[in-house]
């Protein structure tokens, strides 16, 4: 078994830490205070071709897989966790589920778009009173014979605000459950949507969140990803683009690892106490040992399932494993870095505080750890299928 990167993979880490660095890094704290979402690092990630892996190159994408991609994402969210958020909402997101599930047109006139980042994108499938049960959300589509119409809404939606196009799950026969979801791609310029950005978080500040309202919003019916014959196909398509983005968030919660760990490692070196770098003392020693080995089981978990994803394996159980775990090691690394720190931990002058907010995401985003604790089981188990 050979975990040795690739010379054009280790080139593809240092330019993700180098453009982390010079173009990210400078705005972190500028960027939390205000909660901003900065468009020009959106354009300069995609220029450099950020949003194209695992994307054929017909339609844009740089030639490289899952693996590659999660090296990337590590880079980035090590410096700034938010900014891994854009690899899932034009990447491994709408670009990749439009490459598997969508018409020859769809994926002519939308892939290249998200991959440039011409479109800003997103994905929406949470409501306000519907998270982990997606089939019993109820937004819906009426059906209109040539067109469907929209009544409903959408909560805790990432680039909530500022996407120009963007995949709705919606309900397009009540009472249905999962088979009455359908996947659309949707304008978010149509008249009827008003959007509100969700101020009151408690991290991922420098990401765009939003509420998504539809008042009787007109959408054709070749607007249904894979057109109209795939009405009500949508939980399926929901449930693969998933175990997509689920490797995107356990690619962040690396990075952030990683970050927790830096900083944790500097600064037990530079604290002196009792006339001695705390470092030197056991239990200190103890907390970086256990997130050193935690990260790196990470690492193993994370580069395991984006290659299992590259040579088309099964990995639905990988994915979630990683997934999982990414959540456990995430804030307990983070949480191990404020205590380390001190009082200075709790200070805003350090990044502490930012490391615990945002390490929380993990354990609800793109599904919540029992869920993925029990898709695991049951793969394991033999109760469900270990899918691709």
């Amino acid at each position: 078994m050979d975990f040795a990167l690739t010379e054009e993979q280790r080139m593809l880490q240092d330019m993700g830490k180098n453009f982390a660095e010079s173009e990210i890094a400078p705005y972190v704290e500028e960027d939390e205070k205000n909660q901003h979402w900065r468009r020009e690092i959106f354009d300069k990630m995609a220029e450099l071709g950020f949003f194209g892996f695992s994307i054929d190159e017909q339609y844009g994408g740089n030639g490289m897989g899952f693996l590659e991609g999660a090296l990337i994402i590590e880079q980035v969210a090590k410096v700034h966790t938010s900014w891994r958020m854009p690899f899932n909402m034009q990447d491994w997101g709408p670009a990749l589920t439009i490459q598997k599930f969508g018409t020859k047109e769809q994926k002519e006139q939308y892939i290249p778009k998200f991959v440039s980042g011409e479109y800003v994108g997103n994905f929406a499938m949470t409501e306000a009173d519907v998270g982990s049960d997606v089939a019993a959300m109820t937004t819906h589509a009426e059906d209109r014979g040539d067109h469907f119409v929209i009544n409903g809404s959408k909560m805790w939606i990432t680039n909530g605000t500022v996407a120009d196009y963007g995949l709705l799950y919606v309900n397009t026969t009540k009472g249905g459950g999962a088979k009455g979801v359908t996947c659309l791609i949707v304008d978010y310029n149509l008249p009827g949507i008003t959007r509100a950005k969700i101020h009151d978080k408690f991290g991922l500040l420098g990401s765009n969140t939003g509420e998504i309202t539809f008042e009787d919003v007109k959408v054709p019916k070749d607007a249904v990803l894979g057109g109209p014959e795939n009405i009500n196909n949508g939980f399926k398509v929901c449930m693969i683009q998933l175990n997509a983005t689920r490797l995107g968030c356990a690619a962040g919660a690396l990075g952030l690892s990683a970050a927790c760990l830096e900083a944790s490692i500097n600064y037990a070196n530079e604290r002196s106490q009792f006339g001695k770098p705390i470092g030197r003392y056991q239990l200190i020693q103890q907390q970086i040992a256990e997130m050193k080995i935690e990260h790196e089981a990470l690492a193993a978990l994370v580069f395991k399932a984006a290659w299992l994803k590259d040579k088309g394996l099964p990995n639905q159980m990988e994915t979630s494993m990683a997934k999982l775990f990414s959540a456990k090691a995430a804030v307990h690394a983070a949480n191990e870095c404020m205590k380390l720190f001190g009082s200075f931990g709790y200070s805003l002058e350090y990044p502490c505080g930012r490391f615990l907010r945002d390490s929380k995401q993990f354990e609800t985003l793109e599904g919540t750890s029992n869920m993925h604790t029990l898709i695991v089981a049951n793969a394991a188990l033999g109760f469900s299928p270990n899918r691709t």
